[in-house]
């Protein structure tokens, strides 16, 4: 919905909710968050992750913990389950240096990605005053 009745943002606000579930962009966040926290709880992770999130689409906790679970299975991420304190075991994720080197990869992308979305926002800005000008002339 780029404009129009967003459920979560109310009439007239242009977000990417309907742009759809945008997993992948789950991964680059929680490497950042990864790599700036030194480790983490997936629950904490979950809590501040609207702070770090690419989009304003509501990602899914679930989504989160797979995104999590590829990360270790691909060797980016380790957990351990942290006894030690009052309450339940709660696992611990932190970044692996194969996850450093991920980080990088995703900045590059990202980079990549930034530069020719704004160079998308430009000409369908142009686009955009050029259609609205010859409108005004008719």
């Amino acid at each position: 919905m780029i404009k129009g009745s967003c459920p979560r943002h109310g009439d007239g606000h242009p977000c990417t909710c309907a742009m759809g579930n945008v997993y992948r962009f789950i991964e680059p966040v929680l490497l950042l968050m990864l790599h700036e926290k030194g480790h983490s709880y997936g629950y904490e992770l979950s809590e501040t992750l609207g702070e770090y999130a690419l989009t304003d689409a509501q990602i899914e906790r679930a989504a989160l913990y797979r995104t999590l679970r590829t990360l270790e299975e691909n060797g980016h991420v380790t957990s351990n389950w942290e006894t030690d304190s009052a309450g339940p075991a709660r696992r611990v994720y932190s970044l692996t240096k194969s996850g450093q080197v991920h980080l990088q990869e995703w900045s590059e992308v990202m980079g990549r990605l930034g530069k020719a979305m704004d160079a998308f926002a430009k000409r369908a800005g142009r686009s955009s005053v050029a259609q609205n000008a010859s409108a005004l002339v008719r």
